[in-house]
């Protein structure tokens, strides 16, 4: 989500953000990603620079370093062989996270977050895409890119528009009253070989962003689910990833209804969401937790109560130290001993199993993508899979014994992966992470692993 505002647009960018004032960016070597990045480099002081190149399209760059000037300042830019440059001056400790932001596909962010790749303006990102692992796009039906070229008609006049240095640069200071006169005046000051003004984009027309389309928060309450009191209590506390809203009038926050679905539809599917479909209503435990709870209840009421030994030990005389350790030794062997009702052990090793065969997969596909020749004679296992083999040694050995077997086994039969592979790689990812002693480790490999592998 594109939260970040900046402060002004540079003279030398090619898509004026509208209602920002322009500042001189002579100083700032704005054709030059490397020369800028060194403004920002000196050891020892509070100056910053840096540039990158992005993926994906040759000659297309960003680009941020502090103000030399004007320390509490920085410039951003973002560079594109083909859709052309944007400079932006922003708070000092906002370069880093404006540069992180521009490293995708992003070029340009308006109004509230709607962004342009250079061809489709794409809605705010809110929806998040878990196996992709990035923010769903959601293109803005009909949109339109509004360009300076739209915007410079008989009314505008550069005489009426302000150049600001950034020395004396005001961030506080109220937006431009005209700004198309601004607009003009920045026009005006373009070289001849500049991008041409039909093809500098300023901002988007979409129906969606019509004034009379656009809802404020009590209908932005509504579409989420909440009260508009809470909406508001979110708002000021910066919760709940509340977007931006698109346009502000009078004071009032007013947000586009696609905008505001997108959010509720992020929430309806957050982790707490899902987590409270499944609210037991058992105080805050969740539905097996809470079966796990009673469950572990109706045994402790039994011990404690219908055993005729330990009822009696409720009287004054038996209330001691000595006894009551007793009891909680006598509770915790109960669980101890039946911790296949909370977990299943045979399922567990299943999973392991899988878990196992997959990390061989993906270590021989990438010991070939590598230029193995031959059989690899180890392959690395993750921490959280080898935990859980680990957890089954030491918790039910004979069920871990099995599983060895059938995971050197399964490695050899599916993958082709010799014994001895499979059998190295797992004494050396339990040596490194087990949790049990040295010695007793050794002791059970000894008798787990293949004879040969030993």
């Amino acid at each position: 989500m594109h939260r970040l505002q900046p402060v002004a647009n540079g003279l030398h960018t090619d898509h004026p953000v509208p209602g920002l004032p322009f500042v001189d960016d002579d100083h700032i070597p704005v054709e030059d990603p490397a020369a800028i990045e060194a403004i920002g480099r000196h050891e020892g002081g509070s100056m910053w620079g840096r540039w990158d190149r992005v993926s994906g399209t040759k000659g297309s760059w960003l680009a941020f370093t502090t103000d030399p000037i004007r320390q509490d300042l920085a410039w951003v830019l973002r560079h594109h062989p083909e859709h052309g440059r944007t400079v932006l001056l922003v708070r000092d400790e906002d370069a880093s996270p404006w540069h992180s932001t521009w490293w995708g596909p992003q070029l340009l962010f308006r109004q509230g977050g709607y962004w342009w790749d250079g061809t489709t303006w794409y809605r705010p990102d809110q929806v998040w895409d878990a196996p992709s692992e990035r923010f769903d796009r959601r293109p803005a039906k009909a949109a339109t890119s509004i360009t300076a070229a739209d915007l410079l008609d008989d009314n505008a006049h550069p005489n009426g528009g302000r150049l600001l240095k950034v020395a004396n640069f005001d961030v506080e200071a109220p937006p431009p009253d005209t700004w198309n006169d601004h607009l003009a005046l920045w026009a005006a000051r373009r070289p001849s070989d500049a991008r041409p003004l039909s093809q500098c984009v300023v901002g988007l027309s979409a129906p969606e962003l019509a004034a009379d389309q656009l809802i404020g928060v009590p209908e932005m309450a509504r579409i989420g689910n909440i009260a508009a009191s809470t909406l508001r209590a979110y708002i000021a506390r910066n919760q709940r990833d509340v977007p931006p809203p698109q346009t502000t009038v009078n004071g009032r926050s007013l947000w586009a209804r696609p905008v505001a679905q997108d959010w509720a539809v992020e929430r309806d599917r957050s982790p707490e969401s899902a987590a409270a479909k499944l609210d037991s209503g058992d105080g805050d435990l969740s539905i097996g937790l809470s079966e796990l709870r009673h469950r572990l209840a109706r045994r402790f009421i039994g011990a404690l109560w219908e055993r005729p030994d330990w009822r009696k030990r409720w009287a004054l005389r038996f209330r001691t130290e000595s006894a009551v350790h007793e009891i909680a030794d006598g509770l915790a062997l109960s669980v101890a001993a039946d911790t296949s009702s909370i977990i299943d052990t045979h399922d567990l090793a299943a999973t392991v199993r899988h878990a196992f065969l997959d990390e061989f997969a993906y270590g021989k596909e990438l010991d070939g993508a590598t230029g193995g020749t031959g059989p690899a004679t180890f392959y690395g296992i993750s921490k959280p899979v080898v935990n859980m083999l680990d957890w089954l040694i030491r918790h039910h050995p004979r069920t871990a014994h099995h599983l060895i077997s059938e995971i050197i086994g399964d490695a050899e039969r599916r993958l082709d992966i010799p014994r001895e592979a499979s059998a190295d790689s797992i004494r050396t990812a339990l040596g490194l992470d087990s949790k049990l002693p040295r010695q007793a480790r050794l002791d059970f490999l000894e008798r787990a692993l293949p004879p040969a592998s030993r």
